[in-house]
């Protein structure tokens, strides 16, 4: 059974898309994407800079851009429910694969990851936040220090690693002082994502969301907010928005995809954070982050031993 998962934000860095726009495919659908966007994210994925794709508003569009115009070199659009078990996304991802699965056309899910970004952009303006993974340390000892420094466990990620999110003064109390056994490591994310710091999000994205119509998944969907499979296109649509506020359980959701019985993952670009976290958290699972376009013939050979037909 072949899973393909996307990442989120954090994953980008500069210039990761170079190597995919040598495909003359890959830029025609960027740029397509980009249209639906109103943003340069063929600039961003090439020459744009750290602190530039670093920003919010641009960094969401353009991850969720990468998976959507790359993995039709893996699989076109009426293959993927043949080979293809399930699909899920970390954060800002599962607007990826909620477009994988079918569940929003192409154009509206970039409309929908730019409403997501600019809301959640001027949220993050209001109070400097922003994001730490708490690697390692004793599950309870990392709790009773994020409580007390009234940090949120934004993002439960298995294998030992934990994201707190509020202040950037609690953030760097907690460096200070970190947990025991524990290392605290600033994530380049521009808010406390996946915090009550992001309810006027999630007020901008319920009304945008009046304007789509979504469709209800034609392969399983796992919602990361519990692992859950989904197969109801609005309640999809109602978890992608209420996740910019509540906390990504991607710890339960690798539990469902083991459970499952998933024997492959592809992590689509920019592919390398779920791939290190299936390594520790589904033992047994092949993986493969897409990286470059050198990575294609190992994805086909996945595709031909874990794919469903």
């Amino acid at each position: 059974m072949l899973v393909i998962v996307a990442p989120g934000q954090g994953s980008q860095t500069p210039g990761f898309l170079t190597p995919w726009l040598e495909e003359p495919a890959v830029r025609e659908r960027l740029e397509a994407l980009a249209a639906a966007a109103s943003l340069d994210l063929v600039t961003h994925g090439t020459t744009s800079d750290a602190e530039t794709i670093k920003d919010t508003a641009v960094a969401q569009p353009l991850i969720v851009s990468a998976g959507l115009a790359t993995l039709p070199l893996v699989l076109a659009h009426d293959q993927v429910p043949q080979h293809v078990s399930a699909t899920a996304g970390h954060s800002v991802g599962e607007i990826t694969a909620a477009a994988i699965a079918g569940v929003l056309a192409p154009d509206d899910a970039m409309s929908f990851v730019r409403e997501r970004g600019l809301g959640m952009a001027e949220a993050a303006a209001l109070t400097p936040t922003g994001m730490s993974a708490v690697v390692g340390g004793d599950p309870a000892d990392v709790t009773a220090a994020l409580e007390r420094h009234g940090l949120t466990p934004a993002n439960m990620n298995g294998a030992g690693q934990v994201v707190a999110a509020g202040t950037m003064e609690q953030l760097a109390a907690l460096e200070q002082e970190p947990p025991t056994r524990a290392r605290v490591v600033p994530l380049p994310v521009a808010g406390a994502f996946h915090t009550h710091h992001m309810q006027p999000a999630v007020d901008r994205l319920t009304r945008h969301a009046e304007s789509l119509g979504p469709q209800d998944p034609r392969l399983p969907l796992l919602s990361n907010a519990d692992g859950q499979v989904v197969a109801d296109g609005g309640e999809v649509l109602r978890r992608l928005i209420a996740q910019v506020a509540g906390p990504v359980r991607w710890d339960l959701t690798m539990e469902a995809l083991v459970a499952m019985g998933v024997t492959g993952l592809i992590e689509l670009p920019p592919a390398g954070t779920l791939v290190g976290l299936a390594k520790r958290g589904m033992r047994g699972v092949e993986t493969l982050a897409l990286k470059t376009p050198d990575d294609l013939d190992a994805a086909a050979r996945m595709v031909r031993e874990h794919g469903a037909a």
